[in-house]
């Protein structure tokens, strides 16, 4: 072991892991030492989630070792994991969930201690939150579970966090409280803290990474101090290369020329669309743009009875609440939308099933060796292209999606937004909510919500992060 290993938090000498047959890490050897921020990057599947299950010890090495200098194991060391799926329980409270990851949180005056460190957790990292400590979870918003999530994973301990791994650590979170996290990650790496940071957003990864790793098909490929890459290197290492170049929808060019005809939706909070139109809905995360979403969707959707041509299909963006079933097949999940088409004299046409599955299989790109696998046997990433199959495998008009592409790679994203504008080319028409703002670029209009309302309508070539930021905020009337 060399001094640097030593005096490293965590140390990968070999490491592999198999599922059978399938090699989900292969032979990494990685050393993470105090003060680093590793940014690991790869697509959906690349075998990221493997190598944190083995630093946090959920999974053995099938082959090398895993090694924590100075210390027995990962919880002795320091280490502490913030998932990607989201581990909190809805319900307990903020207190009681802390309990459940701090051992010592016993006797009577326990809560009071657990207020302590996490209520100062949440100041120190989102200012300005306003989350109570008695709230069960349940009843935030995603976005606010995520803030208590990560701030449980930062809170003074029995043992100080020496090593915390931030799985898509923002993809619930806007623009301004994504900010907050990555000023609190540089200050915690520059007191001596280490950080894998994990995220499909490259902008974020240049943004607070000393060191990027790119993986890809369960190896490290590339390991080099982040100033050493640029954003289409990394890209280009990860397999596939994104094209930025959008093009205005025909639904868009027709507006353009003065055709307001064929309209297709209209909601109460003023959202209009035409048919084979992309419009996004922006703003601050929490203002009224996924209730605005669900409230048209149910509109369309509510009928007791399934429908074989449904007037509107759903992707949703908080998939373990709103999207998987989690005990059924990946098929299954996939096909579910499409189930009344499926279905005669109360039967299932299993060879058609089948059919649908393996053609959006590979028109997606979800990966895995048998589509008749469990939905929980993907990745996060591949389980929301699974949703995401199942709304274009039905013949609806309209998809409606509530930030669907959380913690999606960007390679696939690409592969998505094409698809978007070819379905959109065919006459469909997408109501899109996102709060990242190269997804609210690729929509042809955009209605900006301020405190519940359409703050902002911009189009074409006003769809800027500057207005959209203008009219997110008080400040910001001028920009309607």
């Amino acid at each position: 072991m060399t001094d640097a290993d030593r005096a490293a938090v965590v140390v990968l000498d070999g490491a592999s892991k198999s599922f059978g047959a399938l090699k989900a890490l292969d032979r990494v050897t990685l050393s993470i030492g105090p003060g680093e921020c590793l940014g690991l990057v790869g697509h959906n599947g690349a075998g990221k989630s493997t190598l944190v299950n083995l630093i946090t010890s959920l999974f053995a090495p099938t082959e090398g070792r895993v090694a924590y200098p100075g210390h027995a194991d990962h919880l002795s060391a320091g280490i502490r994991a913030i998932s990607q799926e989201g581990t909190l329980c809805p319900n307990l409270t903020v207190l009681e969930n802390l309990q459940v990851t701090q051992r010592d949180l016993t006797g009577w005056g326990w809560r009071g201690v657990a207020g302590g460190r996490v209520m100062a957790a949440l100041d120190r990292i989102f200012p300005g939150h306003r989350i109570r400590r008695d709230t069960l979870v349940v009843d935030m918003t995603l976005a606010e579970a995520q803030m208590v999530e990560i701030a449980i994973g930062f809170a003074e301990g029995a043992s100080p966090a020496r090593l915390v791994v931030l799985d898509e650590p923002t993809s619930s979170l806007d623009a301004s409280i994504a900010a907050q996290l990555m000023a609190h990650i540089r200050r915690f790496c520059g007191a001596g803290g280490a950080v894998i940071f994990i995220s499909h957003m490259l902008g974020e990864i240049f943004d607070v990474a000393t060191r990027i790793v790119v993986m890809r098909d369960g190896r490290c490929i590339a390991d080099r101090p982040a100033a050493a890459f640029s954003r289409q290197g990394l890209v280009d290492l990860m397999g596939h290369v994104a094209d930025d170049d959008h093009q205005p929808s025909a639904a868009a060019l027709a507006r353009a020329l003065g055709d307001t005809s064929n309209h297709i939706l209209r909601t109460p909070e003023g959202i209009e669309a035409r048919r084979g139109e992309i419009v996004g809905l922006a703003g601050l995360a929490g203002h009224g743009q996924a209730e605005a979403l669900a409230r048209f969707y149910l509109s369309r959707s509510s009928d007791w009875r399934g429908s074989r041509d449904p007037e509107a299909v759903f992707v949703a963006g908080d998939r373990r609440r709103d999207g998987v079933m989690p005990i059924w097949s990946i098929r299954r999940n996939l096909t579910l939308a499409a189930l009344d088409r499926l279905t005669r004299w109360g039967l299932v046409d299993q060879a058609q099933e089948q059919r649908i599955g393996t053609d959006w299989q590979k028109r997606i790109g979800i990966r895995t060796p048998d589509m008749g696998n469990p939905i929980l046997s993907l990745s996060g990433g591949n389980q929301q292209k699974a949703l995401f199959a199942r709304a274009l495998a039905t013949h609806a008009p309209v998809v409606v999606m509530d930030d669907p592409m959380r913690g999606v790679d960007i390679g696939t994203k690409t592969e998505v937004y094409d698809m978007i504008r070819h379905e959109a080319a065919s006459g469909r028409t997408f109501l899109w909510y996102s709060t990242e703002m190269d997804e609210i670029r690729n929509c042809d209009r955009v209605f900006v919500f301020r405190d519940g309302a359409i703050s902002a309508e911009l189009q074409g070539q006003d769809i800027t992060e500057e207005a959209v930021l203008a009219a997110s905020f008080e400040f910001g009337d001028h920009a309607a």
